[in-house]
């Protein structure tokens, strides 16, 4: 019997929303998750998201609260967006359209 293969999903090329934002919409939605499952979810190095999670921390999007070895963070959904053509909105206008109904932040 031949076995079949499933065909790969391939990630698109490029997309609308750049890494910082995928991690911070991933952190938005679950604020327990681990590192490594935003790497999974985003498709990027998990160093590549403790690098982006740094960045997001020092400019004030996201506070890291660590509780032993587990870490939760918390999302700054009203900080101004950084480019100078979105500065008068917050990531809220991003971040919460993308949550999951039901979920209150």
């Amino acid at each position: 019997m031949a076995r079949q293969s499933t065909p790969e999903i391939q990630a698109p090329e490029w997309t609308f929303l750049s890494n910082h934002a995928h991690v911070l919409v991933c952190i938005a939605k679950n604020p327990d998750i681990r590192l490594s499952q935003v790497a999974l979810a985003v498709g990027i190095q998990e160093r590549t998201v403790h690098r982006i999670v740094h960045e997001l921390s020092d400019a004030g999007y996201l506070k890291v609260r660590k509780s032993g070895r587990i870490n939760t963070y918390q999302v700054n959904l009203e900080k101004p967006l950084r480019h100078p053509l979105e500065s008068e909105h917050s990531i809220k206008a991003i971040v919460k359209p993308l949550l999951k109904q039901g979920r209150k932040s």
